[in-house]
């Protein structure tokens, strides 16, 4: 066997190897002050996001891909956005945010699990079927349900504020307020927002 030969064996061994670690690996977007930010990201899978204080919206799409888009009338010449997808995995960060008027859109496929912290600010989420982890330290969190009898379980509270879930026939506020349910679905809701308001509609 010559030494050529040997070499394409070499590569033809090499490559199952290189696109399994390829794979393995995932695909990552990191823009300073360009958007809209745009990844590969398919349906079903679970999405973690660290968002800056600001008016974000969450709304579900019938297309395999993540994408990241914001506007201001502020200098957004510094803002961050970093987006990573690992098979069934994805990760959202946003960094360096105006301090005020500032608003994300954020579309995500129509099932995505989703596991959110946020400072302060809007989070609206609409149209996104699966579980959801969501925190906020002040502010307004809104939340689409969807069919209530898609949810094994659902919990939703406030230090101070309000909460507000219609389809459960619950309304309170003031210090603490919180609420619990069970249902005969697949996927669990847990929503908490320190000073502020809380809806689930």
């Amino acid at each position: 066997m010559d030494n050529q030969c040997r070499r394409w064996i070499t590569l033809a061994l090499a490559l199952p190897i290189l696109f399994v670690s390829l794979a393995l690996a995932g695909a990552e977007v990191e823009e300073i002050g360009k958007q809209p930010v745009e990844i590969d990201f398919r349906s079903g899978g679970i999405l973690k996001m660290d968002l800056c204080s600001s008016g974000a919206k969450i709304v579900g799409v019938d297309k395999d891909r993540l994408r990241v888009a914001y506007d201001s009338k502020k200098d957004m010449s510094r803002v961050s956005v970093r987006v990573k997808a690992s098979g069934s995995e994805a990760m959202v960060e946003i960094d360096n945010c105006p301090h005020e008027d500032f608003h994300i859109t954020i579309e995500v496929p129509r099932t995505t699990e989703l596991y959110i912290r946020m400072a302060a600010g809007q989070l609206d989420i609409d149209d996104v079927t699966g579980s959801k982890d969501l925190k906020m330290h002040a502010g307004e969190m809104n939340v689409e349900l969807g069919k209530t009898e898609d949810y094994a379980s659902v919990e939703a509270s406030v230090m101070t504020g309000e909460v507000d879930a219609p389809p459960y026939k619950v309304n309170k506020g003031g210090l603490f307020r919180s609420f619990e349910r069970k249902g005969p679905g697949r996927y669990r809701l847990s929503a908490h927002v320190g000073a502020g308001q809380l809806s689930l509609h």
